[in-house]
């Protein structure tokens, strides 16, 4: 090993990235060993530094309906509004869910945002236009585009930057500041100082995302995307889906490679306290929804099911317990543990190791 090289790993080690699950998180994206040095400084040095995952906003049926419904369940208070759309808490914030204030034909997760210290819009978009995302696109695969919410929307009177990005799926991701929370201010950082408290207390208390799961076309051009603008590491797989890991605690992304459902985003994930699949099955069921049991999936809106994500796949030899319901409208969502990350144990807490497509490697 070259002294440079073995100056990057010693680096690698006191940042506490598993080398290991960088490296094929390499050979997963298609890249080959030359490229190490550069690939591995982008890593550490990533051209946007994402932190966490901040926001997701719904497109709903039924706007009022499905306020009503995600307050009675979660309990999340009001702290913000962005002309119809309504801002709710997760957890202590500033993380929120957004539902859109229009009547939509096409419910879903619209969209999902990754915070980063120190925003500046008009540097990030042409960040993302060195590589290959072109500056003010409108909807297409690869563009990106600022919105100017003014005051009519929520926003500052000079109107609040939001950046909006296109992956080479064409699902839409958002970049804001940490302190964001869809509020007022030139970050948006300024939410009501009493938020308007839900009808009742709720059922579940959010602590913060966790995850989504994307559909993308090709894997490895998806993560070649994600690792090279925003340097998310690997440092877990379930089976052949790698868990790419936002900021330093325990939210990802993970890419589905899934060509007939591509460009999607598949379901969002929440973390809560007190994880326990006959504890939340009650409160769902209590709440109107059908409880499936152990399935593969949702048929329709309202139900509820769990897997069991066994280690070809990831999880404990007994099983992972991964529990997901739909909305009113059939929006899938997940929630995990505390502790989940998307990895090994009963609670998906083991990750820094990797379940690579032909087994494990500590």
């Amino acid at each position: 090993m070259s002294t440079e090289n073995r100056n990057l790993a010693e680096t690698l080690a006191q940042r506490q990235i598993n080398r290991r699950a960088f490296v094929k998180s390499l050979a997963v994206a298609g890249l080959g060993g030359n490229l190490f040095t550069s690939v591995y400084a982008q890593t550490i040095s990533p051209p946007v530094a994402v932190k966490s995952i901040n926001h997701m906003t719904l497109s709903v049926s039924d706007p009022k309906a499905s306020l009503a419904w995600y307050q009675g369940l979660f309990g999340m208070p009001i702290v913000a509004r962005q002309g119809g759309t309504i801002v709710l808490q997760v957890g202590d914030g500033p993380q929120f869910i957004a539902i859109g204030g229009s009547v939509s034909d096409d419910p879903r997760i619209t969209h999902y945002c990754l915070a980063l210290d120190d925003f500046n819009s008009a540097s990030i978009t042409s960040i993302l236009e060195a590589n290959g995302v072109k500056a003010n696109g409108r909807s297409g695969a690869m563009e990106s585009r600022v919105r100017m919410r003014g005051a009519d929307f929520g926003g500052a009177p000079e109107g609040t930057p939001e950046l909006y990005f296109r992956d080479p799926d064409g699902i839409m991701g958002q970049l804001q500041d940490s302190s964001y929370c869809g509020g007022s201010g030139i970050l948006g950082e300024e939410c009501l100082s009493r938020p308007e408290p839900a009808p009742t207390g709720g059922l579940i208390k959010l602590q913060e995302f966790n995850h989504f799961t994307l559909f993308v076309k090709d894997q490895q051009r998806a993560v070649r995307f994600y690792q090279s603008i925003f340097g998310l590491t690997i440092d877990t797989y379930q089976g052949s889906m790698p868990i790419l890991r936002v900021g330093s605690g325990r939210e990802f992304l993970a890419l589905a490679e899934v060509p007939a459902l591509s460009g999607r985003i598949h379901h969002a994930s929440l973390n809560i306290e007190n994880f326990g699949v006959d504890r939340i099955f009650s409160i769902l069921e209590g709440y109107g929804l059908t409880i499936l049991g152990e399935a593969g999936g949702a048929t329709g809106p309202l139900q509820a099911y769990v897997t069991m994500r066994g280690p070809e796949r990831g999880g404990a030899e007994a099983g992972t317990p991964e529990v997901y319901f739909t909305d009113p409208d059939g929006i899938l969502l997940q929630i995990q543990d505390s502790r989940y990350c998307g990895g090994a144990g009963y609670y998906g807490e083991e990750c820094g190791t990797i379940e690579s497509p032909t087994g494990r490697t500590d």
